[in-house]
């Protein structure tokens, strides 16, 4: 399972890599409208610090502090800074899923991130859900938004 759990999230957040990285327009990354209040940039931010830390601290002790507040009020923070974030996430999943044990999965997860309590498992499930809703908005928001 953490196998899968690992390589699922390095699937998708290399996809997140690609899109910011596909947006034509490097300025349209942060474009809002009066519709689309979070820019693709604040949404890769948002996933950048939501999984380095319920995953990256929480599970993997690294360190990371979380200021979500900036996840959505940041701006024009250069394309290759995203995407060097991005990747330095995809390193923090490996290195903190690699020390899970499939035991350590069936164990309650440390806090009660959702209101209640659940397993890491199903945490990580969820998380993964999270980052594929929020990846789809942000190739929503690049296709509708990223115009020449």
């Amino acid at each position: 399972m953490t196998e899968s759990i690992k390589s699922l999230f390095t699937r998708d957040l290399n996809q997140l890599k690609k899109e910011i990285e596909s947006y034509q327009n490097e300025d349209a990354i942060w474009k809002i409208d009066k519709n689309i209040l979070n820019s693709g940039g604040n949404l890769a931010l948002h996933l950048v610090g939501n999984i380095n830390h319920f995953i990256g601290a929480i599970l993997g002790n690294s360190g990371y502090i979380r200021n979500r507040e900036l996840e959505f009020s940041l701006k024009n923070i250069p394309r290759t800074e995203l995407i060097e974030k991005i990747e330095k996430t995809i390193e923090a999943v490996h290195s903190s899923i690699d020390q899970l044990t499939e035991e350590d999965l069936k164990k309650e997860y440390s806090i009660e991130a959702l209101g209640y309590k659940m397993t890491t498992e199903y945490f990580l499930i969820h998380l993964f859900g999270h980052l594929g809703y929020h990846l789809g908005q942000v190739n929503y928001h690049r296709r509708l938004l990223d115009l020449e």
